[in-house]
């Protein structure tokens, strides 16, 4: 199987990448040499994915039985990937987003939901991510009728992780001592290793070729880890030093803790518009083969990466995706918030 990636260095690139190098593939990463280093017995070509010159001796480089695009964000960019290679690819596989369908996180969301309408010829400025993401999967569909596989996953974990949501938790759990948490155990979460993603998009492109577009929605098991499973495995992970103590979600609304980037995977409870977020539909994934590992097994792997050589440095470098990541909880906020949780405990 002679597969091109579109990236390959960067996280689900580089999955993609050494998952096909895992199986014997004749591998090509195709990226501008600016990112990490490039994965281990993969064919490197260096060029510029919106540099037309650069398109044209890519597909000279093929001809690929299949092409894996893990980095397009704008339409237009896209288009004109897959016109250039369109005569040396026999198929496209897109790596989208849940996020072009706007019902989600609000409501519950399958492949029959309501898309976002973007279009093939938007550009960065046109719309939102889902919308621009909706309109890069019409391009690729455009260019590739019936040659197409498109994943839309939700949030995405594993090591070389870049997002700082398991590695941030990650870190505040090496810190040791009290450490506050929203919620109760028991809370569903819903996460998909980058691995399984990689694995099971690989797994399509192998199989019987297809008369039609795929998709296929990636928001991981329903039964693969709760939110109390991925907590105490950042704390096994990082020595058993931090003492989970779960309080109210309230307590961090009023202490005016932003969800999801002070604290990473936390939404409050009872908000209609977070009420779907771990609720959307892997069903038809999982019946096509998608298999996935318990979300403890992805803490504990992204640990040893997060703290190995150089792991640290890579997850919380600068990125263009994350410039503008607000910091983890801050220490005196958390101090402030379990203090208020005792005084509660204390009085009632």
């Amino acid at each position: 199987m002679r597969l091109l990636v579109i990236g390959g260095s960067v996280f689900v690139g580089r999955a993609f990448a050494e998952e096909g190098v895992r199986r014997g593939w004749e591998v090509t990463v195709f990226n501008r040499g600016r990112s990490q280093q490039d994965p281990a017995g993969a064919r490197v070509l260096r060029g510029d994915r919106t540099d037309e010159g650069d398109l044209a001796a890519l597909a000279a480089a093929g001809p690929y039985d299949a092409v894996v695009d893990t980095c397009g964000y704008v339409p237009t960019e896209v288009t004109k990937s897959v016109k250039a290679l369109a005569g040396s690819a026999d198929a496209y596989l897109f790596v989208s987003t849940i996020n072009v369908y706007p019902g989600y996180p609000g409501e519950p969301t399958d492949e029959s939901s309501p898309r976002h309408g973007g279009r093939a010829d938007g550009g960065a400025d046109d719309g939102e991510y889902g919308w621009l993401k909706d309109g890069c999967e019409k391009a690729v569909r455009a260019a590739f009728p019936g040659r197409v596989v498109v994943l839309q996953p939700g949030i995405i974990v594993g090591p070389h992780d870049r997002a700082r949501r398991t590695t941030a938790w990650l870190r505040r759990a090496a810190q040791g001592g009290r450490m506050a948490v929203p919620g109760m155990p028991d809370r569903a979460l819903r996460l998909i290793d980058v691995r399984d993603l990689a694995a099971f998009g690989l797994d399509l492109l192998a199989g019987p070729r297809r008369d039609e577009v795929e998709d296929y929605l990636l928001p991981g098991a329903p039964d693969n880890g709760s939110w109390g499973d991925f907590l105490d495995a950042c704390v096994a992970a990082t020595g058993d030093k931090a003492e989970l103590t779960y309080v109210d979600d309230e307590l961090f609304v009023e202490h005016e803790v932003e969800p999801w980037t002070e604290l990473p995977l936390w939404l409050p409870a009872g908000r209609d518009e977070f009420a779907a977020t771990w609720d959307a539909s892997c069903a038809k994934a999982l019946a096509a083969g998608l298999r996935c590992r318990p979300v403890t097994d992805s803490v504990r792997e992204t640990a040893a990466w997060l703290f190995g050589p150089g792991g640290e440095q890579v997850a919380f470098e600068d990125y263009r995706q994350f410039g503008t990541w607000t910091p983890f909880l801050s220490a005196e906020k958390e101090q402030a918030i379990l203090a208020e949780h005792d005084a509660r405990g204390q009085a009632s």
